[in-house]
């Protein structure tokens, strides 16, 4: 999932203002796999004010490389990347809710993962970090929900990762939700997302500099290969549309003073990018590599992986028999990653178990990327508003 801040900001439209990210620290917990895992630390934000009878939290779940920087300008300047729907007057409104943004169990922006230290060797973990689960992130937050005083929470709400999370919290924790918010997600993951999931990790092993389990002599933690950012470039194309694309891109060349194809490669046999799409991909390879780290994408693809709420039997119905939140499921017409039949097949198991269930697909042609892209939050903004002020 991408997760670059939404363009077009402008605090004079209701920005959300300064924030700072706060933390707090557990003595550890126990993983699906029956491994400790502590001490744990969770990076999170908060927006808006807790109510006196703490009835009115939203908590937001981002997606594979989303962080807890979720609203407002933080001390770098960086907007955060759903600012367009998180502020006062906004669809989650943070004149009525108390909003909660935590990064994610396993990430690299201030939550226990591979870069953090292990406090058996003194070293960042780097991949030799436990493998987790979607339910082990959403039991971590739990923690971080029940430190700030909160039994139940207003609502849940997320995209793609995140929509998986949110679904963890409804099936997982059902007196502790209220509703849930579903966006562009799967209750289980396809083969194909499987294999996407592969291939970029397998680009990440057969990079060289990245190639050990643990950290370089030194404590020299981040590294310079490739392999993330080729990693990065094949996820990338699953978020896009093809009308996208074309639109975009087309068949246009990078260098517009070219009359033609060049009919050869670059320096040491290797291209540079000549049409426009293979430059955008390269940028946003580079880009993730400068904020991203190679060994969470691991460990967080490895745990969507593992994400299947239907079991070896395929049985939703009984999966969300549990479930009291009242739901929303939102799909995009142009999202082939996840695309609207796994919604379905989510809303027809709900309905069969006579859950309180809303179901939309938006007609927006983004594909996967569609929450995130600033000419759809007008629509995301009225559904998400009138679903949160009528539960």
């Amino acid at each position: 999932m991408s997760f670059e801040p939404i363009k077009e900001y402008a605090d004079s439209d209701g920005g959300y203002g300064s924030v700072v990210t706060e933390y707090a620290d557990f003595d550890g917990i126990t993983l699906e796999s029956g491994v400790f895992m502590g001490p744990l630390r969770v990076a999170y934000e908060t927006y808006g004010t807790l109510s006196p009878e703490k009835d009115n939290a939203v908590l937001i779940l981002h997606a594979l490389s989303g962080d807890a920087h979720a609203a407002g300008i933080d001390a770098n300047g960086r907007v955060g990347w759903w600012d367009a729907l998180i502020g006062p007057g906004k669809g989650i409104d943070t004149n009525k809710y108390f909003v909660i943004s935590s990064n994610c169990l396993g990430g690299c922006k201030g939550t226990t993962g591979p870069p953090s230290t292990n406090p058996a060797t003194g070293k960042p973990y780097g991949r030799s970090f436990p493998l987790i689960t979607i339910g082990d992130m959403v039991n971590v937050q739990a923690k971080l929900v029940q430190h700030l005083g909160i039994e139940k929470l207003h609502n849940v709400i997320g995209g793609s990762m995140g929509g998986m999370q949110a679904l963890e919290w409804a099936v997982r924790h059902p007196k502790a939700v209220k509703s849930a918010v579903v966006i562009a997600a799967t209750a289980r993951l396809s083969p194909q997302g499987i294999a996407f999931n592969w291939v970029g990790r397998n680009a990440i092993y057969s990079d060289p500099a990245t190639a050990c389990l643990e950290p370089a002599p030194g404590h020299v933690y981040q590294r310079m290969g490739q392999g993330l950012a080729v990693a990065r470039m094949i996820g990338h194309i699953t978020y896009l549309s093809e009308e996208t694309m074309e639109a975009k891109f087309g068949r246009k060349l990078r260098l517009k003073d070219m009359n033609g194809y060049r009919y050869s490669f670059g320096e040491n046999g290797k291209e540079d990018g000549e049409f426009e799409v293979e430059s955008y991909l390269q940028h946003q390879g580079s880009s993730f590599m400068r904020r991203f780290d190679e060994d969470s994408y691991v460990i967080i693809t490895k745990a969507i992986d593992y994400f299947d709420l239907a079991g070896a039997d395929g049985d939703l119905v009984t999966s969300f028999k549990d479930i009291e939140a009242k739901m929303m499921i939102l799909s995009f017409s142009s999202d082939w990653l996840y695309p609207t039949s796994m919604s379905l097949a989510m809303v027809r198991a709900l309905q069969a178990g006579k859950k309180h269930v809303s179901f939309l697909e938006l007609d927006l042609p983004y594909g996967h990327d569609s929450f995130l892209v600033n000419a759809g939050i007008p629509k995301l903004t009225r559904i998400v508003r009138g679903f949160l002020d009528n539960v």
